[in-house]
C-alpha cells in the first residue's frame, strides 16, 4: 500500500502553512485557498503591512485562522525569524510557499547594477534563506512540502526581462536539486511557473500591449490569481504525494 503524503489535511490535524508575499495577488489568492481548507495561515509581508493585517481579517471572518507575520526574506536574519516564529507558536511547519518576487521590465543595456542585485537578493537569495531555514524544520518532522513560484519567463526567457528571467530559470534549477536532496526524507519539492496573470504587476503595462499579448494566448484570455493557486493547492496536496522536482506551467497555452 502506498503511503499517504503526511501533509493531508485532518480533522485534527490543520497543516501549518506560510506564504511569503501572501498579501496581495497570486499570494493573496493562495493564501485564501489554503484556509479554505481550514489550515492555519502564516501571511508574509515586507512592507504591506495593511493589506497583510485586512487579508488576515478576512480570513478570520470566514472561520480560518492566519497571522501576518514581517520579514525582509532577503536578509538572512529575518528569514531565519520567520521560520522560528511558526515553529515556535505551532511547532512545525507543514508547507512553505515561496512566492514573493519582484521584476523590473526593460532592456538590459538600461539595467543597472542595483536593479540586478535587487533581483537577486528577493527573487533567488530570498527562496534560499527560508529553504536552508525550513528544511532543517522539515527533516525533524520527516515531512513537508516547499513551492515555489518561479514564471513562464524562467522557461522560455522574454525579451525586456533578461535579468529576470534569469532569477525564475535559477528557481527552477534550484527546486529540481532540492526536490533531489530532500526526497530521501520524505520532503517534496515543486515549483509553479505563472504566465499573464491578471495582477497589479500585469496592470502595469500599457492597455494596448496587454491586448496584443491577449491574442497571443491560445485560450484568450489572462490567468486569474485563484487559478494559479489551484495548481499550488493541488501540489500541496496527497494527490500529487509522487510528484516532486516539477513545474507546472500556468499560462493558458502561452509558449
Amino acid at each position: 500500500m502506498v503511503e499517504r503524503d503526511k501533509t493531508q489535511t485532518k480533522a485534527d490535524h490543520r497543516r501549518i502553512v506560510i506564504v511569503t508575499g501572501g498579501n496581495r495577488g497570486i499570494g493573496a489568492a493562495i493564501s485564501c485557498r489554503f484556509a479554505t481548507n481550514g489550515d492555519i495561515i502564516a501571511i508574509n509581508y515586507n512592507s504591506g503591512k495593511v493589506a497583510a493585517e485586512a487579508l488576515v481579517e478576512e480570513i478570520k471572518a470566514g472561520g480560518a485562522e492566519a497571522f501576518a507575520i514581517q520579514a525582509n526574506i532577503s536578509k538572512s536574519e529575518d528569514a531565519k525569524r520567520l521560520i522560528n516564529e511558526v515553529v515556535e507558536r505551532y511547532g512545525r511547519v507543514d508547507i512553505l510557499v515561496n512566492n514573493a518576487g519582484i521584476s523590473k521590465s526593460t532592456m538590459l543595456m538600461l539595467y543597472n547594477e542595483a536593479d540586478w542585485d535587487a533581483l537577486i537578493d528577493i527573487n533567488l537569495k530570498g527562496v534560499f534563506h527560508l529553504c536552508k531555514n525550513v528544511s532543517r524544520q522539515m527533516f525533524d518532522q520527516k515531512s513537508g512540502v516547499i513551492i515555489n513560484i518561479s514564471s513562464l519567463s524562467g522557461v522560455t526567457g522574454l525579451a525586456g526581462e533578461a535579468p529576470y528571467s534569469a532569477t525564475k530559470g535559477g528557481l527552477i534549477a534550484f527546486t529540481r536539486s532540492l526536490a533531489k536532496e530532500l526526497a530521501p526524507f520524505g520532503i517534496r519539492v515543486n515549483c509553479v511557473a505563472p504566465g499573464a496573470i491578471d495582477t497589479a504587476m500585469l496592470a502595469e503595462i500599457p492597455e494596448s500591449e496587454q491586448e496584443k499579448l491577449k491574442k497571443i494566448i491560445p485560450l484568450g484570455r489572462f490567468g486569474l490569481p485563484d487559478e494559479v493557486a489551484g495548481v499550488v493547492e493541488f501540489l500541496a496536496s496527497p494527490a500529487a504525494s509522487y510528484i516532486t522536482g516539477e513545474t507546472i506551467v500556468v499560462s493558458g497555452g502561452l509558449p
